[in-house]
Formats: structure tokens, sequence, C-alpha cells
């Protein structure tokens, strides 16, 4: 009898992948090369230009980006498409399996900022604040704070809406926004989370507020930060 002969597929090398049948370390073959969860991260808002992909990645080259949109668009993660006249581009964007990874950069960001060597100094993008606002907001915390947030990061919008207690993220310009915030992504995570006065922000030019100010003094006390843990003691 002839055995028929095994294949594998040649674009995922078993040398990269864990000899492990746990879900979560597949998890970790699939994403867990460098630069692939910056990657996802980037897409969780819509798709994205491969310009635009390596602007936003820091320290990111082309060639290593290159890579891992191909092992991403390889596992099923993500497509690359055109899109239709006028803009007649090149986009990447994540599979619907793909998008339904949110929620694990949710969890693993409220876990990894209680790291004593997470370091908020180093540079992030604008993908990353958002996703870092829809994150770590408290409901409890808020209590009735509802608003229409426009923010302009780097010459693009992106908005925030919380309406009858639901929270709606994106990019894009929205109608009727209740204020408009401009600045970096460090300067508007300053007044949020690093209790940096917005007359400060103003007065140094950091930051442009049109609209209803009185909404993002108040957004600080929505976004309370969890605690470090305790650094592990050494053994004597």
């Amino acid at each position: 009898m002839k055995l028929q002969k095994e294949t594998r597929r040649t674009d995922w090398p078993d040398k990269k992948r864990y000899d492990d049948a746990c879900a979560a370390a597949h998890a970790m073959d699939l994403f867990g090369e460098r630069w692939a969860m910056p990657v996802m991260r980037e897409l969780l808002l819509g798709p994205r230009r491969f310009s635009g992909l390596k602007t936003s990645l820091n320290g990111i080259s082309a060639k290593m980006l290159t890579e891992r949109l191909e092992g991403l668009e390889a596992a099923g993660i993500l497509v690359k498409k055109k899109l239709p006249p006028p803009a007649s581009v090149q986009v990447y964007e994540l599979t619907r399996w793909g998008y339904e990874a949110a929620p694990i950069f949710q969890a693993m960001g409220r876990w990894a900022v209680r790291s004593p060597r997470h370091d908020p100094g180093r540079p992030f993008s604008p993908v990353s604040l958002m996703l870092s606002l829809r994150t770590m907001f408290s409901a409890d915390a808020a209590g009735d704070w509802a608003g229409r947030l426009q923010l302009r990061m780097h010459n693009e919008d992106y908005f925030w809406i919380r309406d009858q207690g639901e929270i709606a993220i994106g990019r894009g310009a929205i109608e009727r926004p209740d204020v408009l915030l401009t600045g970096t992504p460090p300067a508007i995570a300053s007044i949020v989370y690093g209790n940096r006065p917005l007359d400060d922000a103003i007065g140094a030019g950091d930051l442009a507020v049109e609209g209803d100010r009185s909404l993002i003094e108040r957004l600080p006390a929505c976004f309370p930060m969890p605690e470090k843990t305790s650094a592990p003691e050494r053994p004597s």
C-alpha cells in the first residue's frame, strides 16, 4: 500500500512554530513575530496604505513591513486589495477574523500598563492612542460624561463618541462635533493620563481646542490609571 505523502505549507517554516497544541501558543505562531502585532494594531481602525503603516510604525524598515504584511496575509489575518476609483490605491485590511483580535489588544493593554517597566514616554501612533482611550475608559468614573470629540493628529482626523453609554472610535471626520482637539498623540495623552493642565498645553502651543472645552477638562477623570504591580523581590 502506497502511503500518501504529507504536504506542508512552505510559506510558514516549521522552525518558527511552537511544538504545542495550546491555542494560545498557536496565537503566537500567528502574530508573535516582531512587528506583527503593531501592524495589526494599526489596521484595527480600518484599511491603511503601505506608506501610512510605515509612517505610523516608528523604526520599522520597508523590508520588515513587507515581510510582516506577507506573513499576516498568509495566515489569513489581513488581505491586500485595491480601492475603487477615484482613490485607486492599494491598501491592507484585516479580515473579519483579524478584526476579532481587537479584545486581545485591549486585554493585553490593560494588563501590561501595570508593568513597572512600561515607558509611556516612547513614541506611539494616533491609532495607538485611540485604542488606548477605548481600553482605559471607565464608565463608572465617567458617570454622565458624553460627547462627540474630533481629534486631529498628524493632519488626520479621528473621532471619539460616547452617546447613551456606548463608545465609538474611528478615523475620519464627524458631523457636529462638540469639540475639536488638535495636537500630537503625546500632547493629548499628557492631559488625559499625565495630569497636565489643559491651559499649560494650550499655552505651550502643544494643543488647540475649539468648542466646548469643559468636555476636555473632564476627560482625565474618565481614564483612571491602574496601580503599577509591585516589583518582584530579589532572592537574598
